[in-house]
């Protein structure tokens, strides 16, 4: 696209931009706040300063930077008002652009009159700093958007995006949060340096700490969580507006934001030098920037809305709440959340409580409900020609694909806060996660490409017994990852068992499911070698340490191995006659299997014995991430849960 010279001007306006924000993190970095005194606009009670320090010149070339991006964007206001007439939307851009940098200066002459610069350690310039940074992201989107338009982007139509409307929006607010998270964050990195990760962390969890302090553990979690956030409006969004410039956008959001996490990753390792520490923030408004661009690029006009379809041509009636119900497909969701609560209950020795159990209970149902809800919009073309989904709500449009999205991302936000309030951010961040990865991962990425889709997409099933373990001690253990190994592993045994029996439907849908790909002997030979891994997998908890959380002993052990036997048994039996029967005989016995195998872990994690050692360790449990007496740091900084720890077998 052959951009004109406002576009480019405009383009450069947001350039110089960036680079007085960067600059401005330098001053706070360097700790020149105060290089100027408490004077504004002059400088040490000069409006031409004699620059003899390195803080003067630091804060007060700050200062001349800023006064020419005002002017900047002053200009860019004025040549967009000559094009008010085809391009009022870039107007109306330039001008939220003037006001916000209006507020920059403000808020600057703020911090250096309150004196909440350089060392300054109070609650009242960390407030302050958060809204500093929401006022510059906002400067950064209006200036985006006024090059956007100007360089031909279509202008926007909100009315009428339902859902995904409103899904942009969270998105928008979610990295808001994050960005003043971060920018807390890297304050609390510089007033108070640390030696090493291992002393960060201590520090963080230390209730005597200093507040910048104890909240440096929360940005790493509030990044993941929007993190996964991201990829599924991203993923989805991409799919429900056809675009070319939308699924170009989204790739800069993806790898822009991918990197940020890297980079973020490094500022801690490396213990937040000031170089890298810019560029993080210089990526953090790159993401923020693709991101604005990119959701209203997904609302212009002339994009194809993929879930407004035509309404049925007879009367359905009303949708009921069963119809509603039917979206989450509880019949599929009970064996997970079966998981999900068994190992609630495993690790916490068998004493989760009641309110904790019933928020695990209800929050893991509404979140894998929203995935199967958003899942059944997606999918509606394809369940039109089976027989076995062709009267599913979202294929009939008794309940429109529009109301479904509400209602999916309605579960899915109530999931989250719910889990956050009663058990902690890392279990609502997995619970998010596991619907991210079966929504984007498996149904847009896997399911209608590879026969590989239930292996990998599988994955998505295997993240409840993670958010169960997380609720109880907000900590994910080796034994934890081997449940989610044992899902992991289990899935493939299980659902190709189904594929068999209904691969006519899946070959009609043109999807290419393993059967249809490869045929019948294949399929029941990958059964029977899944079968032998999950049995192998399946016994790996007899075989952890005590320090790794809660063990398992003879009653586990013994019926681990039966129950393998009896698994084994099925698919060999599949793969010398393979017919309907001998796969429906499987795949029941594998819901069985699963069912049995969580329970008697469960079971034997919280029954007391003598030859079992109890933990008298703590962690940090119900959300309480910023301190208090439930926090006991071990040499080594070794953190486990107050849960039965049992000695192994061997």
């Amino acid at each position: 696209m052959r951009l004109d010279r406002l576009a480019k001007f405009a383009w450069f306006v947001l350039g110089w931009t960036l680079l007085t924000i960067v600059w401005g993190a330098f001053v706070r970095l360097s700790f020149s706040g105060d290089g100027c005194g408490s004077h504004w606009p002059g400088c040490n009670g000069q409006l031409i300063p004699s620059l003899k320090s390195a803080k003067e010149i630091i804060e007060y070339s700050h200062r001349l930077t800023s006064a020419v991006d005002g002017l900047l964007i002053l200009a860019l206001v004025a040549l967009a008002f000559l094009r008010r007439a085809t391009n009022p939307h870039a107007l109306k851009a330039s001008l939220i652009a003037l006001l916000f940098v209006t507020f920059e200066v403000i808020i600057g002459r703020g911090l250096v009159k309150f004196g909440w610069v350089a060392y300054d350690q109070s609650s009242e310039r960390a407030v302050v700093l958060g809204v500093h940074l929401a006022n510059t992201f906002v400067l950064v989107g209006a200036l985006a958007l006024a090059a956007a338009w100007l360089s031909g982007m279509p202008r926007p139509r909100w009315k009428g995006q339902g859902a995904m409307g409103w899904a942009l929006v969270f998105g928008i607010l979610g990295l808001l949060v994050l960005g003043i998270s971060g920018a807390i964050t890297s304050l609390g990195d510089k007033l108070f340096p640390v030696g090493s990760t291992q002393e960060a962390i201590q520090g963080a969890l230390d209730s005597s700490s200093h507040f910048l302090v104890r909240l440096r553990i929360l940005h790493p979690l509030i990044a993941v969580s929007v993190g996964v956030y991201l990829v599924l409006i991203t993923g989805l969004l991409t799919h429900m507006r056809k675009s070319a410039l939308v699924a170009e956008l989204s790739k800069w959001v993806a790898g822009l934001f991918a990197a940020q996490i890297a980079i973020g990753l490094l500022n801690k390792f490396l213990l937040a030098p000031t170089s890298l520490s810019l560029v993080h923030l210089l990526v953090a408004d790159a993401v923020w920037i693709s991101f604005v661009v990119w959701g209203f690029a997904c609302v212009a006009e002339g994009v194809e809305r993929a879930e407004q379809v035509a309404p049925p041509t007879e009367d359905l009636g009303r949708a009921t709440y069963k119809d509603y119900l039917v979206l989450t497909k509880p019949r599929v969701i009970s064996l997970l959340l079966f998981t999900t609560l068994t190992a609630l209950f495993a690790a916490s020795g068998g004493k989760p409580g009641f309110v904790l159990f019933l928020a695990v209970a209800v929050g893991g149902y509404m979140a894998a409900g929203a995935a199967n809800a958003i899942n059944m919009v997606i999918d509606r073309d394809i369940d039109a020609s089976m027989k076995r989904t062709a009267s599913r709500p979202t294929v009939t449009q008794k309940i429109p694909s529009g109301h479904a999205l509400y209602f999916a991302f309605g579960l899915a936000l109530l999931s989250f806060a719910l889990l956050w309030a009663a058990a902690n951010l890392l279990t609502a961040m997995l619970a998010l996660a596991g619907l991210a990865f079966y929504v984007v991962v498996y149904t847009l990425m896997l399911k209608r490409r590879t026969w590989h889709n239930i292996v990998i997409g599988g994955a998505a099933g295997a993240f409840p017994p993670l958010v169960g373990w997380a609720a109880a001690t907000n900590e994910l253990s080796p034994l934890a990852w081997i449940l989610f190994g044992i899902i992991f592993v289990w899935t493939p045994v299980h659902f190709w068992a189904l594929a068999i029996m209904i691969k006519d439907d899946y070959a009609k849908a043109n999807i290419p499911m393993l059967p249809v790909v490869h045929g019948e002997r294949a399929t029941v030979i990958q059964i029977v070698i899944y079968g032998v891994v999950t049995a192998v997998v399946s016994v790996l908890p007899v075989f952890m340490h005590p320090a790794h959380g809660p063990g398992v002993a003879q009653l586990y052990l013994w019926s681990a191995v039966v129950l393998n036997l009896i698994l084994l048994v099925r698919c060999v039996q599949l793969y010398i006659t393979t017919d309907r029967p001998h796969a429906l005989k499987l795949y029941k016995f594998s819901m069985l299997y699963l069912a049995l195998l969580f329970l008697i872990f469960a079971i034997d994690c919280a029954i007391p014995s003598g030859g079992r050692a109890s933990s008298t360790q703590t962690t940090l449990r119900h959300g309480r991430l910023l301190g208090g007496s439930d926090v006991d740091i071990q040499p080594g900084f070794a953190m486990k849960s107050k849960e039965c720890v049992y000695g192994s077998v061997i």
